[in-house]
């Protein structure tokens, strides 16, 4: 439910419960993914579940494909375009289980994704949130694992004690396709912050883990399919206004906290993510500028001294020199991909 006065998310009556665990899906213009991904689901291994598809204002043939998939545990939810954060807080609003899952669109699951949270719920019942290990599938359809350090190698499961220290220095843990919480966790902020355009999933998954405990698994169970190659031309701007950063700022200023040890290396991280679109789109002063602020968090950090190299280059040798270290990573996860056959058989 929603306070028609303050606008903020109310938690639903637990009555009203009728599946095991609600998934939301944002849907906006994803006509050629979305069957995919819903299909996904319907292969889950667990059977238990609704799937609710929040139209956001889609302009395309999206939600006729999802309606005609005609699959009793299918809501569709229609609203105007407002945004991914707003489409996945109505979805929430929505849920009638405890447990929320989020999967986009264009991303998929494994059959044994649900398996795996119900799994983690089951072990670890004072957590709040549940999430996977998943792989990339890059634009030509090549699946590479995630890099995950200070994590034991999979498979294991148990609680993610130091959620930013791990974010620091690998891929995200947590991803929106890869997760689920208690809905009156996700609920007691207000879920993800709306107008924000890029990061808002980050800071979210940021909040829960400053609060709750994280039960994981670094067995890989979803797919998130990566929209751009890691070297081209970005296809998002990061916002002018930097909501994420702030937020997390805020969580740093409130005190100690053993949940948040390890968020000065975050925060330097999400800005060094800034610089480096920012470096890619040829806007030096904006790079130059989140390279001091990571500087403000982690003064020790290598990489600070070759963003700032890299952002006094002229543009032309500064964008070929973003674009052979992406591609070196690239071929770096290309490279542990193919010197694991099992990996490559599993999951291709």
């Amino acid at each position: 439910m929603r306070d028609s006065q303050s606008g903020s998310m109310k938690l639903g009556s637990q009555t009203e419960a009728q599946a095991t665990i609600s998934i939301v899906m944002p849907l906006f213009n994803k006509e050629k993914e979305v069957c995919r991904a819903v299909q996904s689901v319907l292969n889950q291994t667990v059977r238990d579940f609704e799937l609710l598809v929040v139209n956001d204002g889609s302009t395309d043939k999206g939600p006729h494909l999802v309606r005609k998939m005609n699959d009793p545990r299918i809501r569709l939810i229609e609203q105007r375009n407002s945004g991914v954060s707003a489409a996945r807080n109505r979805g929430i609003e929505e849920a009638r289980a405890e447990i929320v899952a989020f999967l986009d669109a264009d991303d998929e699951w494994l059959p044994n994704f649900l398996f795996t949270i119900n799994k983690l719920w089951s072990h670890y019942p004072h957590c709040s949130v549940f999430a996977t290990n998943y792989l990339h599938r890059n634009v030509n359809g090549f699946l590479m694992p995630t890099i995950l350090r200070g994590l034991p190698k999979a498979p294991w499961e148990g609680v993610l004690e130091d959620y930013f220290k791990v974010a620091s220095h690998s891929d995200p843990p947590i991803w929106s396709s890869a997760v689920a919480a208690r809905k009156e966790a996700l609920v007691s902020f207000e879920g993800f912050p709306v107008g924000v355009t890029a990061g808002e999933d980050l800071l979210t998954w940021a909040k829960l883990a400053s609060r709750y405990k994280i039960a994981y698994s670094t067995q890989p169970a979803a797919i998130f399919n990566l929209r751009e190659s890691s070297w081209g031309h970005p296809t998002r701007t990061p916002d002018s206004v930097d909501i994420v950063g702030r937020e997390l700022e805020k969580m740093l200023n409130k005190g100690a906290n053993e949940k948040i040890s390890g968020l000065k290396e975050y925060i330097a991280r999400w800005h060094q993510m800034r610089a480096s679109v920012f470096l890619r789109l040829g806007k030096r002063k904006e790079a130059i500028f989140e390279v001091k602020k990571m500087a403000k968090y982690s003064k020790k950090n290598t990489r600070l001294f070759l963003f700032f190299a890299i952002a006094l280059l002229p543009q032309r040798i500064c964008k070929w020199v973003l674009s052979a270290t992406n591609y070196w990573k690239y071929n770096r996860r290309t490279r542990i991909s193919a010197d694991n056959p099992t990996f490559i058989g599993k999951f291709r």
